[in-house]
């Protein structure tokens, strides 16, 4: 390859299931599966359970019988093991180069040095295992979307690091559908146009693909010749929306219960929009029934402007618990709610209103507090009385191994 700087891209291998087995060695090279909130669909999968047939997004009342008898280990989500084992992947990583994207909590970019690079792949995926106990696929190409197609190509090579050219004749062979950015719409209409391999893509005419694909797409044809169009985004740019939603363990059929859920995603909310220095304008708050029961039906939402732009957890807590009020229906079960935060703008250029002055010296104090207390002693340490205290409605995690590196009362015990 030419002098042109190479961009690789380190990918977690079975993420979810390579974090269990981290810490429960016994089950190396065995079926593993982790389940959704509430303990509902297959959402990860080790490379055995793959092998097996199991699917992805299959409810694990459907795949009991296989679980029994290939003895599948099953695991319920434990996003905050997870979490932490990837920011210790990123931190590894970073010892390799400074320009780092960490593009997902189980990939990430980063430019190369001048350097073998195949060598530098190798000594990636051997560092990242020996000091996190990850697997990782490297890709590596001149370009971020020839990077994601290498990765691809390397999670079924022995060495698990590939390196992949504009034009190697493999590209002939892998469906455009494979192509990083490609949805199955843009996929079905390339197809049409007889444009089904990566190959053809990235031989398409520059004009008819702007045309049906945008600039975006052109952007993307442009990658695949081997122009870098993607620079890589080492200072994330803050969210313009944020979500918190769960189902619930046990229906809800009360307001105060459901009063108590919106106000715990409402926090959740707030810690989020701290931390990148934001403030919402808009909070929304939708409730549902369960959509596969044959009890009676309601799915309902309102979005409300608030007064002043805001990241306090008192503030969310009052404003979303007063749309719940005016969504709360008697007679219903509901199954799933969520709060939304938009227009969110930076908590440098709050607007103020004449008619409504929250105390927020007071409330950024106290929200800063809280933070603090809750990094130093886990999350939820401390918590406003709104959360509730018994939260029957909370998601099941029935099948949650401990939060081995997060929490001192869940540390792996050697005997």
């Amino acid at each position: 390859m030419s002098s042109t700087p190479l961009v690789a891209l380190v990918d977690c291998n079975s993420f979810y299931a390579s974090c269990e087995q981290v810490f429960r060695p016994d089950l190396i090279g065995k079926p593993i599966v982790v389940l959704s909130n509430n303990d509902g669909c297959v959402v990860a999968r080790s490379a055995e359970a793959k092998a097996l047939g199991i699917p992805m997004g299959v409810p694990l009342f459907q795949i009991k019988d296989v679980i029994a008898k290939n003895r599948v280990a099953v695991f319920s989500s434990n996003y905050t093991l997870y979490g932490d084992m990837s920011n210790r992947v990123v931190q590894v990583l970073s010892q390799f180069s400074p320009d780092l994207e960490n593009y997902s909590i189980v990939e990430s970019f980063l430019m190369l040095p001048e350097c073998d690079p195949i060598q530098f792949g190798a000594t990636i995926k051997k560092t990242v295992k020996q000091w996190t106990g990850i697997p990782v696929s490297v890709g590596i190409a001149k370009t971020k979307t020839l990077a994601k197609l290498a990765n691809r190509l390397a999670k079924k090579q022995p060495t698990g690091v590939c390196i992949l050219e504009s034009h190697n004749p493999i590209m002939e062979t892998i469906d455009v559908g494979e192509v990083w950015g490609i949805g199955p719409a843009s996929s079905r209409k390339l197809h049409a146009a007889n444009i089904k391999t990566v190959a053809a893509l990235r031989d398409a005419d520059d004009e008819w693909i702007l045309k049906a694909l945008s600039i975006v797409g052109l952007k993307l044809v442009f990658e695949l010749r081997g122009d870098s169009c993607l620079r890589l985004e080492m200072i994330r740019e803050p969210k313009k929306g944020m979500c918190v939603s769960r189902s619930f363990g046990t229906p809800i059929s009360t307001v105060e219960e459901l009063k108590e859920a919106v106000a715990t995603f409402a926090v959740r909310l707030g810690e989020k929009l701290r931390s990148q220095n934001s403030l919402a304008s808009v909070i929304s708050v939708f409730i549902n029934t369960n959509y596969f029961s044959d009890q009676p039906q309601c799915h309902r939402h309102l979005s409300f402007k608030l007064p002043v732009p805001s990241a306090a957890g008192n503030e969310l807590i009052h404003w979303a618990t007063t749309v719940v009020e005016r969504l709360f229906c008697d007679g219903y079960r509901f199954k799933k709610a969520g709060v939304l935060v938009t227009e969110i703008v930076s908590d440098s250029a709050r607007q103020q209103n004449l008619f409504y002055k929250p105390n927020t010296t007071r409330d950024d104090k106290v929200s800063s507090v809280m933070d603090a207390i809750n990094r130093e002693f886990g999350r939820r340490s401390v918590k406003f009385a709104a959360e509730g205290l018994n939260t029957p409605w909370a998601t099941r995690f029935d099948s949650r191994s401990p939060r081995y590196t997060t929490n001192w009362d869940e540390l792996l015990e050697v005997r």
